[in-house]
Order: structure tokens, then sequence, then C-alpha cells
């Protein structure tokens, strides 16, 4: 009787336990609610788990799951990994909310000779362009995304060789190092910008970023003032860096780079999970480069590491915090100021007789160019449709040391007997001792939506803004620095100019190059110290409605406050789009109107001796774009043309009566207008291409008389091309080898373009690139050629900046 009692009762018990079970339910998808087959489900506790695979509508099911809190983990090759913390009741089904996985991007690229990915210089997402989860077809914006497998292949160490695949943007200015805007200046449909947005946030430098924690840059395309304001971008777009994140698996990489003109660079990418939950991740990129100068005399030399960590509190809330820390260390590069005030003497480089091996400088004279930066960011899941996102980011950029450039001047009476020169032309030496620190601040607060209004899906976006930017500025006054000729008259410059009658003793350059020279030229330099601080605060909205499953709309509006010490000025900034897909997910056309804005401080005028303050109403750029993008062949071919057209109005102008007397119109006006294209394509397995074109027509409409109906000098050349093939072979006994070839072209470019002054204008050149390389799972190595012709080439900006001429450059990476 005891025996069938106890018998009876671990019977009930055992029902009892198996009763007391729950069931587990969801689905996985894309972003675009496309269902993902095949996607490995597991849940865990205690190190047991269960687990499911996704069916064909990406829908899965566990049962039989004890009562209790749960890590649910879903993961697929080539996709992310998302983890959800949920809890399973006894006798009920726990329905997760649906998990969207998107590419591993983030993730270090191991090279894999089996599995290759199709279409990999293809991107086609970004958050950042429209502040909103959005594909690239369903974006009334065109951006560009550099990728870093395309960077590895091309064996990229050089931000501005980076920009080089993107069509449209072409470099304008090397980076100074000078305080407040030392970074390098670009050219983007017709306008400059500099390189200060990380994750959509601004990241100050007075450098050149270093590209050890980039997974891509993006340049997003016409004005964008709408969402991102006007102090750190232009009308013709803006160049945003996304960094690497971190992830759940511990993973590592090392890299070597050695190359010409003494290159040494050393790469470090290490990422691991800080705790046995896997939910703190540290991911740390460090990099030490160091290189000469193919001319006499530069050189740069840099340290740069990048600590990240990321948090997933729970299935709701998680941190991410990015720490950049950069200490770089160059000499000036060449630039060449043609005379800005008088009818030029050289209109060419032939006439000019430059040799672009000179550097008129010395390795005594650098500036270094501490930077900081931070970016922390709280993600919160309010619910199923809506998410918080609270940003903040400080970043701090300094400049200490020695800047100089030449200018061409008649204007000085040593250069008046420069009209004897049967050639060439005299420049100036200017020099300042830069000490300097800009600092900026910016807190951003975002709800991000995804609901539906009746039958209409909303995607919205609301934010709030504040931007503070702060710069100090103790450096020197400018002080003239000896004198430097260039051209084949030499005996007459230094017989006429420098009174030099002994041949032996001629010379081009009379400056002092050395450290101890220079601070003695500065001794008696009255420094005046300044401090520069304003303040922008914005509010803006974006909503894509989806009317139709293949039409959407978007509407956006900015209110944004300015202030300083001397004025302040509100704004308003809309921006408009259209998308219609007529085969859905896979062809669109496109159409936008976007905005963007300048303040305007106040000037003073003058008249009969009377000085008067004038205020000014915001200078405005607005651009029309209509365009098509494609996505067809299974992501193996996307493209996109557009042609857009840029109006900028309210340009203030000075008008002199008779040079003691002048007042200010605001009437000025610009146009931009061009055509652009890129496309990506993977035709056969192991071939990769990008190529890009574009055409930029611009004019000042109205304007300074110097500058009226010609094409502004910061437009850049009016055609510019770029390609890049790269061919990996997937089998056979070369199974592992690969090639690539490209480069880059550019039209003539009027880097002097004025009615008193006259033209100087830059030829035409193609530089052509190549690369060889071998890989394995965990090895690679890497020989690229860059200007295989070794072609002399220069950019500028009424500036002449020489360009590098042939390098060769062996990579090796090991990936652990």
């Amino acid at each position: 009787m005891k025996r069938l009692f106890l018998f009876i009762a671990i019977l009930g018990f055992s029902v009892t336990a198996l009763a007391q079970t729950g069931t587990v339910r969801g689905t996985v998808t894309f972003a675009n609610n496309t269902p993902i087959e095949y996607v490995t489900i597991t849940i865990g506790q205690n190190g047991t788990a269960k687990g499911a695979l996704t069916n064909n509508r990406g829908a899965y099911e566990i049962t039989g799951v004890q009562p209790g809190a749960y890590l649910l983990k879903a993961s697929s090759v080539g996709l992310k990994t998302r983890e959800i913390r949920i809890v399973v009741r006894d006798n009920e089904t726990t329905t997760v909310p649906n998990i969207v996985l998107t590419e591993q991007q983030e993730m270090l690229d191991e090279v894999v000779v089996e599995g290759h990915k199709a279409n990999k210089y293809a991107k086609k997402e970004s958050v950042y362009v429209s502040k909103l989860p959005l594909k690239d077809l369903e974006n009334p914006q065109v951006f560009n995304s550099i990728g870093s497998e395309l960077l590895e292949d091309q064996v990229v160490t050089d931000f501005n060789d980076a920009l080089k695949n993107a069509p449209g943007i072409s470099l304008l200015w090397e980076p100074t190092g000078r305080g407040n805007d030392g970074a390098g200046y670009f050219s983007i449909r017709g306008f400059a910008v500099q390189p200060t947005m990380v994750n959509g946030l601004p990241a100050l430098t007075n450098g050149s970023p270093d590209l050890a924690n980039t997974d891509r840059i993006e340049v997003i395309k016409g004005p964008s003032g709408t969402l991102y304001g006007s102090s750190l971008i232009s009308y013709g777009g803006l160049i945003n860096i996304v960094t690497k994140k971190p992830f759940d698996t511990f993973r590592g990489n090392i890299s070597y780079t050695a190359g010409s003109y003494g290159q040494n660079r050393v790469t470090v990418d290490v990422n691991t999970p800080l705790n046995r939950e896997k939910d703190i991740f540290l991911r740390v990129n460090s990099a030490y480069h160091t290189q000469n100068s193919y001319q006499d005399a530069g050189f740069r030399r840099s340290f740069y590491i990048a600590p990240s960590l990321s948090y997933q509190v729970n299935d709701r809330l998680s941190f991410n915090i990015n720490t950049e820390i950069y200490n770089g260390r160059a000499t000036n590069q060449t630039m060449l100021f043609l005379d800005r005030g008088n009818p030029l003497k050289v209109h060419n480089i032939d006439e000019l007789n430059y040799d672009h091996k000179r550097s008129y400088t010395s390795n005594d004279l650098y500036i270094d160019n501490p930077t900081f930066s931070l970016q922390a960011q709280m993600n919160y899941k309010i619910n199923d449709q809506w998410t918080s996102q609270t940003s903040f980011s400080s970043s701090s950029t300094k400049s200490s040391g020695y800047y100089s450039y030449l200018y061409e001047s008649t204007t000085r009476a040593e250069d008046d007997a420069s009209t004897t020169l049967d050639d060439g032309i005299v420049l100036t030496r200017y020099l300042s001792k830069q000490n300097s620190e800009t600092v900026g601040t910016d807190i951003q607060q975002n709800f991000i939506g995804d609901f539906k209004i009746g039958s209409l899906r909303n995607r919205l976006v609301v934010g709030l803004d504040y931007l503070k930017t702060d710069v100090s500025d103790n450096s020197s006054p400018y002080t003239t620095n000896g004198l430097v000729y260039i051209g084949t008259d030499i005996e007459t410059f230094n017989r006429d100019i420098l009174g030099i009658d002994d041949p032996e003793n001629f010379t081009d350059d009379t400056g002092v190059l050395t450290q101890a020279g220079t601070d003695a030229l500065l001794a008696n330099s009255q420094i005046n110290p300044s401090r520069t601080v304003q303040e922008v605060f914005s509010a803006y909205a974006s909503d894509v409605i989806n009317i139709l499953p293949e039409l959407s709309a978007m509407a956006s509006l900015r209110v944004d406050r300015f202030w300083n010490d001397t004025f302040n000025q509100t704004t308003f900034s809309p921006k408009f789009g259209l998308v219609y897909q007529p085969v859905l997910d896979k062809v669109s056309v496109f159409a936008n109107y976007m905005d963007g804005f300048t303040n305007l401080a106040p000037q003073t005028e003058v008249t009969n001796g009377n000085r008067t303050m004038r205020s000014f109403k915001p200078e405005h750029a607005n651009q029309f774009e209509v365009g098509t993008k494609l996505n067809l062949f299974n992501d193996k071919f996307t493209a996109s043309l557009s042609y857009y057209d840029i109006k900028v109005t309210d340009k203030t102008l000075r008008n002199d009566i008779d040079g003691i007397n002048y007042y200010y119109t605001q009437d000025g006006e610009q146009r931009s207008k061009g055509f652009e294209t890129t496309i990506n394509a993977n035709p056969v397995p192991g071939l990769n291409l990008i190529a890009g074109y574009s055409y930029n027509d611009s004019k000042l409409e109205e304007g300074a008389v110097d500058f009226k109906g010609r094409r502004p000098e910061e437009a850049g050349p009016v055609n510019m091309a770029n390609f890049w093939a790269g061919y990996q072979f997937t089998g056979g006994k070369l199974e592992g080898f690969g090639v690539g070839f490209g480069g880059n072209y550019s039209g003539e470019n009027k880097i002097m373009n004025r009615n008193l002054s006259g033209t100087f204008t830059l030829p035409e050149y193609t530089i052509l690139n190549a690369s060889v390389y071998y890989g394995i799972k965990d090895f690679r190595i890497t020989l690229k050629i860059n200007n295989i012709t070794d072609e002399e080439y220069y950019k500028g900006w009424s500036t002449l900046n020489p360009q590098w001429t042939r390098t060769v450059s062996a990579n090796f990476s090991y990936t652990f």
C-alpha cells in the first residue's frame, strides 16, 4: 500500500511538473518586414538551452519551457545576432516582439575563402541620413557609403584617399592643422565642407581623421539643414564617419602596413565580452602611423586609440559609449596662395614652372593636433512602436605649433621689382605660432516611432538638439618669414629683388626654417587672446508616410535658434521627399526638396562718417532633386542616378561707394546644378565593382564684381569619375588570390576664377591604382600601388596643392 501511494504521488508530481511549462513564440524579419528563414533561436538558463529554427514565414515556436527568466538569442550567418531577455510563465504562451536582424557590418571582416559576400562594396541602409532606419530605396535623399571592405582591398590608410571612392567629392585643401578649421576641405556639389560628424553627432578635428575605427564613411548629399542644422555642414552635404561597434564574441585583428617614403602603420582591433552573461562588450581600436613626404621635407606621425563599450541592460534598455583619442604631429602641406588682389602673372602649371618636390618648409617646423572625442548614447524601447534615443557628444581639438603658408602678392615694396622678372612669381612666407583649442558639446533627444494611423504606416522622428562651440585662441599674429621665388629667372630675382650679385650664393628662399630662428622672428609679437562662443538650440520632426506599400512621402521641419555674444537669429528649415517603387524593393523613383541655411551676423555700414549696424536674415540654399535607385538580381546590382539644382539666395554683398563709405545688400545668388551616378555590382562570384560619375555646373549669378558670372573656386572640377574592380578567385589552385584595379579621373579645375584677377587652371588628370592579395581564413597579405603612371597632379582652392607621386605599400593582416 505504501509503495502504491508513493507511485501515485510521484506520478502526480510528474504530471504537474509537465503541466507547468510554457511556450515561446515569435517571428524574425529584415527591416523591410521580409521574413528570414532558418534563423537559429535559442533560449538558455543555467547552462541549458532549447532551440528552434524559423520557417519560411520567419516564425518559430519552442514548447515545454520551464517557467523562469531566459536570454533568447536569434542568430544566422552573415546577420547581426540579437539577444532579448524574456520571462516564461507556466501554462502561458510568451509572444516575443518581432526581431529585426541586419547585416553584420560592425564585426571584424574575417577573410574566409569559402562563402564570399555578394556585392560587398554596396551598403543599402543608413540610420543617419534621415535619422530613421530606412532602406536606400525608401530614402528620397542620395548618399554614398564607403565601407571597410573596400578600404581593406585598396590598403587605404589616409582619409583623403578613402573619399576618392565617392562620386562628386573633391579635395580642396589638405589638412592645415591650424586653429578652428585645420581639417581638410572638400567640395560636394559645388560647396566646401569639412569632416565634422561621427555617428551622426558633432566630432571636431583640426587634423585628418584616422581610419582605424571606421566601419564606413557616408557622404550625404544636398543641403541637410533640416536634420543637421547649419554650423557644421555645407549646402553640398556632409561627411559622416560611422565607427565600429562592439559585439558579443571574442575576436581580434592585428595589421601592419609598410610603404614608400618610410611609411609604417600598425593597427590593432580587439573585441571581447566583459561578463558571463555577455551583455557588456568592449572593443578597442588603435593605430600608430608614421610617414615622410615625397617632397624634400615633410612628415606625419600619429597615435590613435578608440575604446568603445556597449551594455545591453535588458531587451528594452541599452547604452553605447565611443571614445577617440588622437595625437598627431605633422609639417604643413605645401600650399601656394595665388594673388587675390591683382592680375595673375601665371595662369597654369606650365607657366609657373613649379618643382612639385619642393616643400618650402623644414621638419623643424611642425604642428601638433591632439584631439579627444566622447560619444554616449542611451536607447530605450518604450513599446513596440516607440524608441527613445538620448545622445551626448563632447569633442576637443587643439592646435599647437608652427603654421605657415606662401602668398603671392605685388602689394609689398620689395615685390614691385618682380615686374622685371622674365617669368615666375614671388611669394611671401607668412608664419604664426598656433595655440588654439575648440570645444564642442552636443546633446540630442530623439523619439523614433513606427506606427499606423488607419492604414497609413508612419515612421517618425521628433528631436531636440543643443550644440555649443567654444573657440579659445592664443595664437601669435602672422609675421613675414622670407621670400620664395618659383620660376626660371633666378638671376633676376637675386640681383634685382634680393640684391645678391654672386651666383654662388643665389637662393630661391630667404626664409628662416628653424624653430630657434622662427621663435626669434615672433619674439616681439603681441598676442591678443580671443574667445568665441556660440550656441544653437533646435527642434525638428520628420515623418515618412507609406500611402501605399510602393508609395511614400517625407515631410520634415526644423526650428533653429542661434545666438552668440553679438546677435541671435531664428530660422525655419523644411524638407520634403517623395518615393515611388514601381517594382517593390527593386526600383524606386524619388524627388526631394531640401533646405540649408547660414546665420548671418550684423554688419557695420558707413555713410558720411556715420557708422550704423545692420541686421540680415539668414541665407538659404534650396535644392530640388529627382532620380532613381535600383537594387536588382538579389542585391547583386545597386545604382543611383540623380539630377539636382541648388539655388542659394540672400547672400550679402558689400558695396563700396568711394572706399570710405560703404553699405550692404542681400541680393546675391548662386546656382549649382548637376548629375551624379554611382553603381555597385557583383556580376559573377568573386567580382565586385564600384563606379561613379559626377557633373557639376556652378555659377555666381549675382554677387561681388570680381566673381559675378564665374564658377566659384570652391566648386572643384566640372567632371569627375571613380572606378574600382576587385576579383578574388573562389576555387581551383588560385583560390584565395585576389586582384584589384581602378582609379580616378578629374577634369580641368579653375582654382582661381575672377573677373579682375584672371584664371588659373589645373589640367585634367587620370590616376590609376592596382592591388594584389592572398587571403586564407586568418591571414591576408596585400600589395598595393598608387598612381601607377607617376602622374604629377594638383588640387586647390585659390591655392596650389601638389599631390602624391607613385607609392607602393604592403599590408599584413592576422585575425584571431
